[in-house]
């Protein structure tokens, strides 16, 4: 960190990440297959099959549809502990924060996905100068990404972008550098900003 001569990017995603998806959408997952929200495990997997919710009517994407429109989604999930305090100490360092997440998943619901992230943003004081609504992580840049998505890491690592796995269930096979808290983020991002000129 010793005088930084520009901004330092750090691209993080959302769900998962910075705000307990799966443990948001676990309830309204329960009220939409009409089961109890304790027949649906905490350890899942990259699209849910261990809920069932693929041989549900219309499958993930109308389970997605429901909890965003219906139940408000991202607008009352949990952040991850630590997450929003780690974020406003990274960013009075001089760190520039970009939120870098693919919400935007079905046609005709981009106003509503995009005015709930805002307001769980500055609902939980969670700083940030970028806002990017894309699929593909490395077209806004970064100097180092916070993912939990295995397919994000995988494609990140592939274009020579460091990334730092932010440990789910549904990532414990990929190989480190991992984080398992917010703790953690935050002195991984530390020893890296000390690295540079």
């Amino acid at each position: 960190m010793r005088g930084m001569s520009r901004d330092f990017v750090l691209g993080v995603d959302l769900d998962g990440t910075c705000a307990d998806f799966y443990g948001g959408l676990r309830p309204i997952a329960a009220e939409w297959l009409g089961v109890s929200a304790d027949t649906l495990g905490t350890e899942v997997s990259w699209n849910l099959p261990e809920w069932g919710v693929a041989q549900a009517p219309g499958g993930y994407p109308k389970l997605h549809q429901f909890a965003v429109t219906q139940r408000d989604l991202f607008r009352v999930l949990k952040p991850m502990p630590g997450a929003p305090q780690a974020l406003r100490r990274l960013s009075e360092m001089g760190v520039r924060v970009r939120i870098i997440t693919h919400r935007l998943l079905l046609k005709n619901f981009h106003r509503v996905a995009v005015q709930q992230t805002v307001d769980w943003l500055d609902g939980h004081d969670i700083p940030y100068w970028d806002l990017c609504f894309l699929a593909d992580k490395a077209a806004v840049g970064a100097d180092l990404y916070v993912e939990d998505s295995p397919a994000n890491v995988e494609a990140l690592r592939r274009e020579g972008h460091p990334t730092i796995v932010f440990t789910s269930s549904t990532n414990r096979h990929l190989p480190g550098p991992r984080a398992d808290t917010w703790d953690e983020v935050f002195r991984m991002v530390v020893q890296r900003l000390d690295q540079e000129p």
